[in-house]
């Protein structure tokens, strides 16, 4: 195995890294405030917000991902009265919306922890101290919330990193795809190496990111 063919098979599977972290980064900056936008529904004090906020985290947690996928970009335009106006969804939209709707459900859970540890005390001294409750819950219940949730949120945007391969279920090119392609033009399996290294690289960085983050909250 000479240096250019190593060189070449980096930059062939290498192709479908664009894709991949765009997906990581849109799923990310998405997925998080609606995420919590969630949680706060899920407290509502009006019952039909309520319900179906928790409706919908049990939904995208107790299925698949990848049957959230086909069903978005297969299912939908098949819906009666609105399926039309999916008929035209590509797929890496498709994609988007799948990942960034499921992880918000996951975020939800967590940040729903994290408010549950907050001591009750706070949102009295709040109170007292003549917060209104949007003022509460950004100025003081939010950072501390975020402070206990934080090891959470790491585990699961590592767990993206990973899941963003489940493109190839849409046929969108990714990391994995090009991997794959590449095996199966030159019968060798090291463009799986490069695949594995790839991701390693990716969930180094975030990994260091997270950690520098966590440290931050850590006060």
């Amino acid at each position: 195995m000479d240096i250019s063919y190593i060189i070449g098979t980096f930059l062939r599977v290498g192709e479908g890294l664009g894709n991949t972290l765009k997906l990581f980064f849109i799923t990310i900056l998405a997925s998080l405030p609606l995420g919590f936008l969630i949680t706060l529904l899920m407290r509502s004090s009006i019952p039909p917000l309520r319900w179906i906020s928790k409706v919908f985290v049990y939904l995208m947690r107790s299925t698949p991902l990848v049957l959230q996928l086909l069903f978005i970009y297969f299912g939908l335009p098949y819906l009666p009265y609105v399926g039309e106006w999916f008929a035209t969804l590509g797929r890496f939209t498709a994609t988007i919306w799948g990942f960034v709707l499921n992880y918000a459900a996951y975020f939800a859970e967590i940040f729903r922890g994290g408010l549950l540890a907050v001591d009750p005390g706070q949102y009295e001294a709040a109170k007292v101290l003549g917060l209104s409750r949007r003022q509460t819950i950004l100025r003081v219940v939010a950072p501390q919330m975020l402070r206990v949730a934080m090891p959470s949120i790491s585990n699961e945007t590592i767990t993206l990193i990973k899941d963003t391969s489940l493109m190839f279920t849409l046929a969108v090119p990714e990391v994995l795809q090009f991997a794959k392609s590449a095996v199966s033009s030159t019968g060798k399996t090291f463009p799986f190496v490069v695949a594995g290294l790839i991701y390693l690289g990716m969930n180094l960085v975030i990994t260091w990111a997270l950690k520098a983050l966590e440290k931050k909250f850590d006060y």
